[in-house]
């Protein structure tokens, strides 16, 4: 459970002292006495109530534990927490264990994940104002401009472009690889088709961050590792969270591509060697056990039941006083002197 609320916390930009999982436990072991705990879960549901508006939470900065304790449970019923009795006993006083504090951030801290979630899907037009203003900033900070802003932004950005295009040679830059028109149906086919791709860029890269988290895991499952699982979190998890899921790859990428993008070059040719070539290609392998597998040298299995064969001419009788067995007679008989049978 404390490894999920440290991903939440991490997730949600918390840098304070509760970031490693000793500082955690030990502070969810104390409770409302700690005042470490007391403030991460006011950072929490003080940034829940900004985006929900449903609870105000000033009174939680107080080092009364029993005032916070009342406040806490007073959240976890507003937000219908799942933990059965939690909220009550909290309220009471009657919790001791170390796991019910921890439950109280899980939920608090999943709350306020999954609020933020449904802020972004409502507020979709903001954020992609928001993101075409950090874009265009990023510009013009390459560009060395001042900071956009008004209507003359981007009059400004494509000045300086061109001048900026002035001062490098003729071939730097390029022949641009697509030098078509389109009209503007063609351009929402177009938008569509990079879509569809990115849908199904996104499937795959799912299902190999999904390999790389269960590859990972696997490495903490030896002994010498589940002590350093910390080191192990801080070092994955940084790398891990700046995966993106969606493709970043839009209709502007194919307008900047140039003509050098169609060279199609094949990566054993010499130019390519000279950048891959390592100390290891010089290693031969040895040789390997066979280890079959070639469907023209596998014997087919034995049958599991006799062939059946055409009954021949004179066949299935038996002598009178003669031992033997056979079907005869709807049943199966076993002969023997004096014409007795068993079945």
């Amino acid at each position: 459970m404390e490894s999920d609320i440290l991903d939440i916390l991490d997730q949600l930009g918390y840098e304070g002292p509760l970031s490693e999982e000793a500082g955690l436990l030990v502070a969810c072991g104390r409770g409302f006495s700690s005042s470490e705990y007391v403030s991460l879960v006011t950072w929490l549901s003080c940034r829940l109530s900004r985006i929900t508006d449903s609870h105000t939470q000033e009174s939680l900065i107080t080092d009364d534990p029993h005032r916070c304790a009342v406040e806490v449970s007073a959240l976890l019923k507003d937000c219908c927490c799942p933990y059965e009795g939690l909220a009550s006993r909290i309220a009471n006083g009657d919790v001791r264990e170390t796991r019910d504090y921890l439950k109280v951030l899980l939920f608090v801290a999943s709350e306020l994940q999954a609020a933020e979630m449904e802020a972004c899907k409502h507020s979709s037009v903001c954020v992609e104002m928001d993101s075409c203003l950090q874009e265009l900033r990023v510009v013009c900070e390459t560009l060395q401009l001042p900071d956009p802003a008004g209507p003359d932004a981007f009059s400004a950005v494509q000045q300086q472009v061109k001048v900026l295009l002035k001062q490098l040679p003729e071939t730097h830059v390029g022949d641009p690889a697509f030098k078509s028109s389109l009209h503007p149906d063609q351009w929402s086919e177009l938008e569509k088709i990079n879509g569809a791709l990115a849908v199904e860029y996104e499937c795959r890269r799912r299902m190999l961050i999904k390999r790389l988290d269960v590859t990972v895991q696997s490495f903490s499952w030896s002994d010498r590792a589940k002590v350093r699982i910390d080191r192990m979190a801080r070092a994955y998890q940084p790398k891990r969270f700046s995966l993106r899921l969606q493709s970043s790859v839009s209709v502007a990428h194919l307008l900047a591509a140039r003509e050098d993008v169609c060279n199609m070059r094949k990566t054993s040719s010499g130019s390519s060697r000279e950048h891959t070539a390592c100390a290891v290609n010089r290693i031969l392998m040895g040789r390997v056990p066979d280890r079959g597998g070639r469907p023209s040298e596998i014997q087919a299995p034995l049958p599991e039941m006799p062939v059946w064969k055409k009954r021949t001419d004179g066949g299935g009788r038996g002598g009178r006083g003669r031992g033997g067995e056979g079907w005869r007679g709807g049943r199966w008989r076993r002969g023997g002197r004096g014409g007795q049978y068993y079945h």
